[in-house]
Protein backbone atom coordinates (compact mmCIF):
# COMPACT_ATOMS: atom_id res chain seq x y z
CA UNK A 1 0.00 0.00 0.00
CA UNK A 2 1.39 3.37 -1.01
CA UNK A 3 1.59 6.31 1.36
CA UNK A 4 0.38 9.63 -0.03
CA UNK A 5 2.74 12.54 0.54
CA UNK A 6 2.60 16.26 -0.09
CA UNK A 7 5.71 18.26 -0.99
CA UNK A 8 5.74 22.01 -1.50
CA UNK A 9 8.24 24.72 -2.32
CA UNK A 10 8.19 28.13 -3.93
CA UNK A 11 9.63 26.53 -7.06
CA UNK A 12 12.15 23.88 -8.04
CA UNK A 13 13.97 23.69 -4.72
CA UNK A 14 11.68 20.87 -3.68
CA UNK A 15 13.22 18.74 -6.45
CA UNK A 16 16.10 18.05 -4.04
CA UNK A 17 13.63 16.63 -1.50
CA UNK A 18 11.65 14.78 -4.18
CA UNK A 19 14.75 13.09 -5.57
CA UNK A 20 16.01 12.15 -2.12
CA UNK A 21 12.61 10.63 -1.33
CA UNK A 22 12.28 8.66 -4.58
CA UNK A 23 15.84 7.39 -4.31
CA UNK A 24 15.01 5.79 -0.97
CA UNK A 25 11.58 4.25 -1.60
CA UNK A 26 9.00 3.45 -4.28
CA UNK A 27 5.92 2.93 -2.09
CA UNK A 28 4.75 6.54 -2.34
CA UNK A 29 2.36 8.78 -4.25
CA UNK A 30 3.46 12.41 -4.28
CA UNK A 31 1.58 15.67 -4.69
CA UNK A 32 4.17 18.33 -5.57
CA UNK A 33 3.10 21.97 -5.27
CA UNK A 34 5.24 24.83 -6.63
CA UNK A 35 4.08 28.32 -5.68
CA UNK A 36 5.68 29.95 -8.69
CA UNK A 37 3.26 32.86 -8.65
CA UNK A 38 4.99 34.12 -5.49
CA UNK A 39 8.50 32.76 -5.97
CA UNK A 40 10.94 33.46 -4.37
CA UNK A 41 9.87 33.36 -0.72
CA UNK A 42 13.25 34.19 0.76
CA UNK A 43 12.97 37.97 0.65
CA UNK A 44 9.39 38.15 1.96
CA UNK A 45 8.62 39.06 5.57
CA UNK A 46 7.55 36.51 8.16
CA UNK A 47 3.90 37.61 8.21
CA UNK A 48 3.51 37.08 4.47
CA UNK A 49 5.17 33.67 4.69
CA UNK A 50 2.79 32.65 7.49
CA UNK A 51 -0.23 33.74 5.44
CA UNK A 52 1.04 31.70 2.49
CA UNK A 53 1.54 28.71 4.79
CA UNK A 54 -2.11 28.83 5.83
CA UNK A 55 -3.20 28.84 2.18
CA UNK A 56 -0.88 25.95 1.35
CA UNK A 57 -2.05 23.83 4.27
CA UNK A 58 -5.71 24.56 3.43
CA UNK A 59 -5.05 23.34 -0.12
CA UNK A 60 -3.35 20.16 1.05
CA UNK A 61 -6.27 19.38 3.37
CA UNK A 62 -8.29 18.50 0.27
CA UNK A 63 -5.61 16.15 -1.10
CA UNK A 64 -6.01 13.37 1.50
CA UNK A 65 -2.28 13.13 2.20
CA UNK A 66 -0.77 10.98 4.94
CA UNK A 67 2.10 13.37 5.65
CA UNK A 68 3.64 16.65 4.46
CA UNK A 69 7.27 17.15 3.51
CA UNK A 70 8.11 20.81 4.01
CA UNK A 71 10.63 21.32 1.22
CA UNK A 72 10.96 25.07 1.76
CA UNK A 73 13.37 26.16 4.50
CA UNK A 74 11.91 29.67 4.61
CA UNK A 75 8.39 28.40 5.33
CA UNK A 76 9.89 25.86 7.72
CA UNK A 77 11.63 28.64 9.65
CA UNK A 78 8.69 31.06 9.73
CA UNK A 79 5.56 28.88 9.83
CA UNK A 80 6.22 25.30 10.92
CA UNK A 81 3.76 25.67 13.81
CA UNK A 82 0.97 26.84 11.49
CA UNK A 83 1.44 23.92 9.10
CA UNK A 84 1.45 21.38 11.93
CA UNK A 85 -1.57 22.86 13.69
CA UNK A 86 -3.63 23.34 10.54
CA UNK A 87 -2.99 19.96 8.92
CA UNK A 88 -2.84 17.73 12.03
CA UNK A 89 -0.86 15.06 10.18
CA UNK A 90 2.87 14.29 10.40
CA UNK A 91 4.85 17.22 8.99
CA UNK A 92 8.50 16.45 8.28
CA UNK A 93 10.73 19.50 8.08
CA UNK A 94 14.25 20.16 6.92
CA UNK A 95 15.56 22.18 9.86
CA UNK A 96 14.56 19.88 12.71
CA UNK A 97 15.73 16.87 10.71
CA UNK A 98 19.17 18.26 9.91
CA UNK A 99 19.76 19.56 13.44
CA UNK A 100 19.85 15.93 14.62
CA UNK A 101 22.81 14.92 12.44
CA UNK A 102 25.32 17.70 13.15
CA UNK A 103 28.62 16.25 14.28
CA UNK A 104 30.94 19.25 14.76
CA UNK A 105 31.05 22.33 16.98
CA UNK A 106 31.39 24.95 14.23
CA UNK A 107 28.58 25.16 11.68
CA UNK A 108 28.02 27.44 8.73
CA UNK A 109 24.58 27.94 7.21
CA UNK A 110 23.74 29.28 3.76
CA UNK A 111 20.10 30.38 3.67
CA UNK A 112 17.62 32.95 2.43
CA UNK A 113 17.32 36.33 4.10
CA UNK A 114 14.03 35.37 5.76
CA UNK A 115 15.46 32.14 7.16
CA UNK A 116 18.50 33.92 8.57
CA UNK A 117 16.35 36.66 10.13
CA UNK A 118 14.17 34.06 11.84
CA UNK A 119 17.24 32.47 13.53
CA UNK A 120 15.26 29.19 13.50
CA UNK A 121 18.30 27.19 12.40
CA UNK A 122 20.55 28.81 14.97
CA UNK A 123 18.07 28.43 17.82
CA UNK A 124 17.22 24.79 17.21
CA UNK A 125 20.89 23.82 16.88
CA UNK A 126 21.89 25.69 20.04
CA UNK A 127 18.94 24.22 21.94
CA UNK A 128 20.46 20.81 21.24
CA UNK A 129 23.98 21.92 22.11
CA UNK A 130 24.68 25.47 23.38
CA UNK A 131 28.41 25.03 22.77
CA UNK A 132 28.07 24.78 18.99
CA UNK A 133 29.09 27.89 17.11
CA UNK A 134 26.61 28.76 14.37
CA UNK A 135 27.42 31.23 11.60
CA UNK A 136 24.66 32.23 9.17
CA UNK A 137 25.00 33.79 5.74
CA UNK A 138 22.05 35.10 3.74
CA UNK A 139 22.12 34.52 -0.02
CA UNK A 140 19.50 36.90 -1.45
CA UNK A 141 20.19 36.24 -5.15
CA UNK A 142 20.77 32.49 -5.23
CA UNK A 143 17.18 31.28 -5.64
CA UNK A 144 16.25 33.65 -8.46
CA UNK A 145 19.43 32.67 -10.33
CA UNK A 146 18.94 28.92 -9.80
CA UNK A 147 15.36 29.22 -11.08
CA UNK A 148 16.52 30.71 -14.39
CA UNK A 149 16.67 28.73 -17.61
CA UNK A 150 19.35 28.58 -18.76
CA UNK A 151 21.39 29.04 -15.59
CA UNK A 152 24.06 31.70 -15.75
CA UNK A 153 26.93 29.64 -14.34
CA UNK A 154 29.29 32.62 -14.32
CA UNK A 155 26.85 34.52 -12.07
CA UNK A 156 26.27 31.48 -9.84
CA UNK A 157 30.02 31.03 -9.38
CA UNK A 158 30.42 34.71 -8.55
CA UNK A 159 27.62 34.55 -5.96
CA UNK A 160 28.96 31.32 -4.46
CA UNK A 161 32.33 32.96 -3.86
CA UNK A 162 30.66 36.09 -2.47
CA UNK A 163 28.40 34.25 -0.02
CA UNK A 164 30.90 31.62 1.09
CA UNK A 165 33.81 33.94 1.76
CA UNK A 166 32.57 35.23 5.17
CA UNK A 167 31.77 31.69 6.37
CA UNK A 168 35.10 30.24 5.31
CA UNK A 169 36.87 32.88 7.40
CA UNK A 170 35.10 31.44 10.49
CA UNK A 171 36.87 28.06 10.22
CA UNK A 172 33.61 26.14 9.98
CA UNK A 173 33.70 22.33 9.96
CA UNK A 174 30.28 21.68 8.42
CA UNK A 175 28.14 23.70 6.01
CA UNK A 176 24.36 23.31 5.92
CA UNK A 177 22.66 24.10 2.61
CA UNK A 178 19.79 25.89 4.32
CA UNK A 179 17.60 26.34 1.25
CA UNK A 180 16.29 23.43 -0.78
CA UNK A 181 17.42 25.13 -4.00
CA UNK A 182 21.09 25.04 -2.98
CA UNK A 183 21.69 21.27 -3.35
CA UNK A 184 20.84 21.76 -7.03
CA UNK A 185 24.17 23.61 -7.37
CA UNK A 186 26.08 21.25 -5.09
CA UNK A 187 28.89 20.67 -7.58
CA UNK A 188 29.56 24.40 -7.90
CA UNK A 189 29.59 24.85 -4.14
CA UNK A 190 31.80 21.81 -3.61
CA UNK A 191 34.46 23.29 -5.88
CA UNK A 192 34.49 26.50 -3.84
CA UNK A 193 34.52 24.86 -0.39
CA UNK A 194 37.69 23.21 1.01
CA UNK A 195 37.49 19.42 1.06
CA UNK A 196 37.85 19.27 4.86
CA UNK A 197 34.45 20.98 5.27
CA UNK A 198 31.48 18.62 5.17
CA UNK A 199 28.50 19.82 3.13
CA UNK A 200 25.14 18.80 4.59
CA UNK A 201 22.07 18.46 2.39
CA UNK A 202 19.00 18.68 4.67
CA UNK A 203 16.81 16.87 2.13
CA UNK A 204 18.59 13.62 3.02
CA UNK A 205 17.99 14.17 6.73
CA UNK A 206 14.31 14.92 6.04
CA UNK A 207 13.92 11.72 4.03
CA UNK A 208 15.51 9.76 6.86
CA UNK A 209 13.05 11.30 9.33
CA UNK A 210 10.15 10.24 7.11
CA UNK A 211 11.52 6.72 6.65
CA UNK A 212 11.98 6.30 10.39
CA UNK A 213 8.28 7.08 10.81
CA UNK A 214 6.89 5.29 7.75
CA UNK A 215 9.10 2.26 7.23
CA UNK A 216 9.82 1.86 3.49
CA UNK A 217 8.50 -1.16 1.64
CA UNK A 218 11.14 -2.12 -0.90
CA UNK A 219 9.65 -3.07 -4.26
CA UNK A 220 11.04 -3.85 -7.66
CA UNK A 221 9.85 -1.04 -9.85
CA UNK A 222 11.05 -0.70 -13.40
CA UNK A 223 8.81 2.24 -14.23
CA UNK A 224 9.90 5.86 -14.28
CA UNK A 225 10.35 6.94 -10.68
CA UNK A 226 8.22 10.04 -11.32
CA UNK A 227 5.18 8.06 -12.52
CA UNK A 228 3.45 8.45 -9.15
CA UNK A 229 4.15 12.18 -8.84
CA UNK A 230 1.49 14.79 -9.65
CA UNK A 231 2.70 18.34 -10.24
CA UNK A 232 0.74 21.47 -9.41
CA UNK A 233 1.77 25.11 -9.76
CA UNK A 234 0.25 28.50 -8.96
CA UNK A 235 1.59 30.10 -12.13
CA UNK A 236 4.18 30.06 -14.93
CA UNK A 237 3.11 26.63 -16.15
CA UNK A 238 5.13 26.71 -19.38
CA UNK A 239 8.23 27.81 -17.50
CA UNK A 240 7.75 25.09 -14.89
CA UNK A 241 7.37 22.50 -17.64
CA UNK A 242 10.77 23.53 -19.01
CA UNK A 243 12.24 23.18 -15.52
CA UNK A 244 10.85 19.66 -15.19
CA UNK A 245 12.58 18.77 -18.43
CA UNK A 246 15.81 20.54 -17.49
CA UNK A 247 16.18 19.26 -13.93
CA UNK A 248 14.25 15.97 -13.86
CA UNK A 249 14.33 15.04 -17.57
CA UNK A 250 10.59 14.39 -17.64
CA UNK A 251 7.56 15.72 -19.45
CA UNK A 252 4.57 15.65 -17.12
CA UNK A 253 1.18 17.31 -16.88
CA UNK A 254 1.16 20.35 -14.59
CA UNK A 255 -2.13 21.52 -13.10
CA UNK A 256 -2.64 25.22 -12.44
CA UNK A 257 -4.10 26.01 -9.00
CA UNK A 258 -5.12 29.11 -7.09
CA UNK A 259 -4.21 29.13 -3.39
CA UNK A 260 -5.47 32.59 -2.58
CA UNK A 261 -8.57 32.53 -0.45
CA UNK A 262 -11.55 34.50 -1.62
CA UNK A 263 -12.24 37.68 0.35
Amino acid sequence: MKIRLGIFDSGIGGFSVLNSLLSSRTDVEVIYLADLARNPYGEKDSEEIRNIAIQISDWFKEKDIDALLIACNTTNACALDLLQNNLKIPCFDLITSVSKIISSNSIGILATTATVKSSFYKNIIKNRNPDIQVFQQSCPQFVSEIEKIPINFEKINFLADLYLRPLLKKNIRELILGCSHYPLIYQILRKTIPSNIKIIDPSIALTNSLNNHFHPVKKNNNSNKYDNVEFFATGKIDEFSLKLTNWLEINKKITLVNLRREA
